[in-house]
């Protein structure tokens, strides 16, 4: 069973940055295409970007395209969202989640979505 946890959250302001990390443990990470979704208080949760297994083919909602980077180690078993020019639209609670995917392909769906982590929090605001 793969488990994900994610960090880096914070309380930031409108403008700057923060990186989220998301650690896996379990056997086989590196065949997991892992996503990252948030969910606003009162709002569905919604995806923002995944990468595939190989690191390859990353993809991003449109709210967050141009600001926000998908990267992943497979060495560390670690997945990075380095998220710029941050706005109070992007308070939320961020998870992160893996998925067995065809090579190349990411997951965008929450039913694509084999293992969960818990959220960590962003809130932007001046």
């Amino acid at each position: 069973h793969l488990s994900l946890v994610a960090s880096g959250g914070g309380l930031v302001q409108p403008g700057t940055s923060l990186k989220l990390s998301c650690v896996a443990s379990g056997p086989g990470f590196d065949a997991y295409a892992v996503a990252w979704f948030r969910q606003a208080p009162g709002k569905d949760r919604v995806w923002v970007s995944c990468i595939s297994s190989s690191g390859g083919d990353p993809g991003y909602a449109d709210p967050v395209r141009g600001r926000f980077t998908i990267s992943r180690d497979n060495v560390k078993n670690t997945v990075f969202l380095q998220m710029n020019s941050l706005n109070t639209g992007d308070t939320a609670a961020y998870h992160c989640a893996a998925g067995i995917m065809s090579y190349g392909s990411c997951p965008k769906k929450m039913e694509e979505i084999y293992s969960w982590g818990q959220g960590t929090q962003v809130t932007v605001s001046s």
